[in-house]
């Protein structure tokens, strides 16, 4: 049953504090959000203060952990811009409501059957919408880290462009962290540890994110840690 669901990971709250990260990504995808918007997987509303701005219509945090839905309804009534609306479930609890942007912020890795998971959003999608993922990058990165939260995959162009939902154009896919990337690549080889410390997290965060901000432009964003893609319904779909 849909109320049983527990998330498996254990990282959302030591993630929270990475603020350059986040800031740095939702610059990238703030410009593509506009209208109603679904957070789908939104775990305890971390993200969502760097994405709902005032130029937001409506914004919907879907989670389908009871648990993390109490945490995100109190995080969330802090946050400005539109008013968050919190929905315990899946896509499948809003069916026939419709959005104009549906957004999964490293969530899409969590779910085994992703190809069917976008084909469900796709239908929620009003013409002229758009779907965007930002997810971890490249399976030969993936460690036991991955493993502990539940991950069943991380993603490259390849991987993403094959589950594109039909009826949707891939209009745009990066890479973002190049600095990161190495980074990972080190804790691949070496540590393989299954979750990183405070301090690691601190030091990636206030030191190589402000690097991969300036490498990413001069890369074009063709290397990092994380991936994002962005799929458009045309406007005269229907």
């Amino acid at each position: 049953m849909q109320d049983e669901f527990k998330y498996v990971g254990s990282e959302l709250d030591l993630f929270a504090a990475v603020h350059n990260w986040k800031s740095y990504w939702s610059s990238q995808l703030r410009p593509v959000l506009h209208g109603d918007v679904l957070e789908v997987g939104a775990g305890l509303g971390a993200n969502t203060p760097y994405l709902n701005r005032s130029c937001i219509r409506s914004w919907t945090g879907l989670e389908p952990d009871p648990a993390l839905v109490e945490q995100l309804a109190v995080n969330v009534k802090q946050v400005g811009g539109a008013a968050c609306d919190v929905v315990c479930g899946t896509l499948q609890t809003v069916e026939g409501e419709r959005f104009d942007t549906i957004i999964y912020i490293d969530v899409l890795e969590h779910i085994e059957n992703d190809r069917k998971e976008l084909q469900d959003a796709a239908r929620l999608l009003r013409p002229g919408g758009h779907i965007i993922v930002l997810a971890p990058a490249h399976q030969r990165l993936f460690t036991p880290f991955d493993a502990a939260i539940g991950h069943f995959r991380r993603y490259d162009r390849r991987m993403l462009r094959s589950i594109s939902p039909p009826g949707l154009l891939l209009e745009k896919i990066w890479y973002l962290d190049s600095a990161g990337l190495l980074l990972s690549t080190a804790n691949r080889l070496f540590l393989r540890q299954s979750m990183p410390t405070k301090a690691q997290l601190h030091f990636w965060d206030t030191f190589i994110i402000p690097i991969s901000s300036v490498l990413d432009k001069l890369t074009f964003g063709r290397l990092g840690k994380s991936i994002v893609a962005v799929w458009r319904r045309d406007r005269g779909a229907h």
